[in-house]
């Protein structure tokens, strides 16, 4: 599938000038030059053609929940993903679950586990669209996509054709895959399949997950169902607010700013002798001889607090991960303070924070 010719409709439906802002979970963002939504194929793949022949950089927009837009914008053509529908099928003992890049994920996962079927549950709660979550293999909660994905399909702008990409073709990583990584910008999702299991187990890795469904009650955590589970990740996540609240000014975010970094005993050894009176540091098995920090313990222990104000724009009094617009904020006050807590964190302990969030029009 292909297109060299774009639509004459399509092209009537571009606008100009749109303020990106209102289109992101921070809130935060200049106009784009032209703006579009796809809500077939057909619009992504005319969207591509015109941007292409105009020679124009193209940003294909999910749910906003993931970027930061530069104050200036973005002097292409952003394409907003539109694309709906969701469909089922049985696989042998699984079900596959389809959906289209365009679909709420967190919609996505109550659907699912209202019809008992196992594999996502933990990532309730996460903001965003279906597109994203196998580019940055969203996990949480001891939980990762790359552990339901059977495949997902998408237009390869090299190409500009429709292809399939199986879930072990997929590149996965800790927050990453072969669509952040050594093929970044080729691809636009257009669709996502996961193998999940009807009336299967809930997943109870997390400690912080355990604890919260013993304080509901179940002293058993591992026969908690995937609706308990469900509800304790949500509650979890606005404890934190992780979860879009407009009441909430917490959550004006883009969820963590950082990635936890993935390192060495030895570095974690290292990390624990430069203060011996600081409390014991956040670490989990990460593959052979690797751990994950907790970047929010590094970033709080370089002195960088909750509730921390910085023009318009601050760290959450409820998660020292999330950098939030405090209504006047801007883009360049994110990046600054951003820029200060990563600096401090490599100060104290020679380590670098890796930000999570993808950066447009900077």
């Amino acid at each position: 599938m292909s297109s060299s010719v774009t639509d004459s409709a399509f092209e009537a439906s571009i606008a100009e000038h749109v303020t990106l802002a209102p289109f992101t979970t921070l809130g935060i963002g200049g106009p784009a030059r032209y703006f579009a939504e796809a809500t077939s194929t057909t619009d992504l793949l005319n969207g591509i053609e015109w941007a292409r022949q105009r020679d124009l950089p193209l940003f294909v927009l999910g749910g906003g929940s993931n970027v930061v837009v530069s104050d200036e914008g973005f002097r292409g053509l952003v394409l907003r993903v539109q694309l709906r529908g969701i469909e089922t099928r049985a696989d042998g003992d699984r079900v596959i679950v389809e959906a289209r890049a365009g679909e709420d994920w967190d919609s996505l996962v109550s659907f699912c586990v209202n019809k008992g079927l196992a594999g996502i549950e933990c990532l309730s709660g996460i903001p965003g669209l279906v597109g994203a979550t196998p580019v940055q293999n969203v996990g949480a909660y001891g939980q990762e996509i790359s552990e339901t994905v059977v495949s997902v399909e998408a237009v390869d702008l090299t190409t500009k054709n429709l292809v399939a990409i199986s879930g072990e073709a997929c590149g996965f990583a800790y927050r990453s895959s072969r669509f952040k990584a050594a093929d970044r910008g080729r691809f636009v999702v257009t669709k996502v399949s996961y193998r999940l299991a009807p009336n299967g187990r809930a997943s109870v890795r997390y400690p912080e997950l355990k604890a919260c469904l013993k304080n509901n009650g179940r002293e058993n955590t591992d026969a908690a169902s995937i609706k308990e589970v469900r509800a304790a990740v949500l509650a979890i996540r606005k404890r934190k607010a992780m979860v879009i609240d407009p009441s909430d000014p917490d959550s004006r975010s883009v969820g963590s700013f950082f990635v936890n970094p993935v390192t060495t005993r030895e570095t974690l050894e290292r990390v624990r002798s430069v203060d011996t009176t600081l409390p014991g540091i956040p670490n989990f098995p990460a593959g052979e001889e690797m751990v994950k920090l907790s970047a929010a313990w590094l970033i709080e222990q370089a002195g960088m607090r909750r509730g921390y104000v910085r023009g318009g724009v601050g760290i959450s009094k409820k998660h020292t991960l999330a950098i939030i617009n405090l209504g006047t904020g801007t883009a360049r006050e994110v990046l600054a303070l951003a820029e200060e807590m990563k600096s401090r964190v490599r100060d104290k302990f020679g380590i670098e924070l890796v930000p999570e969030p993808v950066f447009v029009g900077f």
